[in-house]
């Protein structure tokens, strides 16, 4: 942990947003909102769309944009950001839905990829994303115990 100025330590809580990078906003949007019943809570046309997921947040980036346009918010500039390639993110799921989810992801045509049942105990399955992204159903047990 770090130390704050004052001498206390400080940690780190949660990770508030994750970002993926997909050119196609329109198929990205459909796909979160539709298969994946996430709420879309915010949305700038041809940048970004933005979904709520627990406590965080899932941004949806256009990377030529966000790579080489400058956003300024309350006076503020965002930096620069962006990527290419296959990105990877998970999210986490209890034990008991992943039938339920597997089933979701079948009636909407998304062919699971893979299934890992983890030597600790945790549970994965993986599929794509229309931009190709690598994603994740996974339970807390692949990193820590439950602790029920």
């Amino acid at each position: 942990m770090a130390p704050t100025s004052a001498g206390s330590l400080m940690h780190l809580t949660g990770i508030l947003e994750t970002a993926l990078y997909c050119s196609d906003l329109a198929a990205a949007e459909t796909f979160y909102r539709d298969v994946l019943g996430l709420a879309m809570i915010a949305k700038q046309p041809g940048r970004m769309v933005v979904f709520r997921c627990g406590d965080g947040v899932l941004l949806l980036f256009d990377p030529a944009v966000t790579a080489a346009a400058t956003t300024v918010v309350a006076g503020s500039a965002i930096p620069l950001h962006g990527t290419q390639g296959i990105g990877h993110m998970a999210f986490r799921v209890d034990l008991a839905d992943i039938p339920a989810w597997r089933d979701r992801l079948a009636s909407h045509g998304v062919p699971v990829e893979r299934e890992v049942a983890w030597p600790a105990g945790g549970h994965s399955v993986y599929f794509r994303d229309p931009a190709g992204h690598s994603i994740e159903f996974g339970t807390t047990s692949i990193w820590w115990k439950d602790p029920a």
